[in-house]
């Protein structure tokens, strides 16, 4: 996807790999708005539950994701409202599904929408997340919905701890369970030449520092720093790697 807009022209990639895993729960999807240059949505999906059940959830969140934001005027409507419209409803539509299904499905979201005006805004639950980098410096990210983030809130780990924690899987919130979700959504620094947003899932972000992450997609195009995520986490994880999915957006100078 290339659009261009005041200035600056977006470029982007996905990525999506199996890891060491039998099935492929993640989902990734980047949307550029039917009627709107320059207005754009992407997200990952990392579903959890059985064989198919995380594959089934995460689904749903796309399928969502497709019809919420076609329903989207960005002239007229709430950003933040379009958002959390899709995780409200993405989380009903996983439930439902459960009822038809042996499986619990459950899946985590990591959101952000770019509009034409350089705003953006980010949504997530669980423990997939969205990155805001200018230039190689991280500028915020989300903040997980889980049992080690709540530790580290706590001052009881660090980080690092976090990340070899026994319990570092278990989510405090996410789409599809029997709970409301966390519907949390936040207004982004506004975009310039050189930004780079990036949601991934767990299966990615958990090998590689923000340092990292900022200092390869600043560096490289999109598609070839997708690819060289997905290798460096591939590579870290040494047999053992879940799922990974990232979707990169990146705002480069019209040369």
């Amino acid at each position: 996807m290339t659009t261009t807009s005041q200035g600056y022209r977006i470029t982007a990639a996905t990525g999506l790999h199996k890891g060491d895993r039998a099935y492929q729960q993640d989902q990734v999807l980047i949307l550029a708005h039917p009627r709107v240059p320059g207005c754009a949505l992407a997200l990952v999906a990392d579903g959890m539950g059985g064989k198919s059940g995380g594959r089934t959830a995460s689904d749903q969140v796309v399928m969502t994701a497709k019809q919420v934001f076609d329903r989207y005027t960005p002239a007229t409507d709430d950003p933040t409202e379009m958002l959390r419209q899709l995780v409200v409803e993405s989380h009903l539509m996983i439930k439902l599904t459960a009822i038809t299904a042996d499986e619990e499905p459950h899946s985590t979201l990591a959101a952000f929408l770019v509009l034409p005006d350089r705003s953006a805004y980010s949504a997530h639950a669980g423990d997939s997340r969205v990155y805001h980098f200018r230039g190689a410096e991280m500028l915020r990210r989300t903040v997980d919905h889980s049992y080690v983030q709540r530790l580290i809130d706590e001052g009881k780990i660090t980080e690092a701890q976090a990340n070899t924690h026994p319990q570092a899987n278990l989510l405090t919130g996410c789409l599809g369970t029997q709970q409301d979700p966390p519907v949390e959504i936040a207004p982004l620094d506004r975009l310039e030449v050189g930004d780079s947003l990036l949601a991934c899932s767990d299966g990615l972000w958990h090998y590689l520092t923000p340092r990292e992450l900022g200092a390869i997609v600043s560096a490289l195009a999109p598609r070839e720093a997708s690819e060289m995520l997905i290798g460096k986490a591939r590579q870290r994880a040494r047999g053992m790697g879940d799922n990974l999915s990232l979707a990169l957006v990146r705002f480069d100078p019209i040369q």
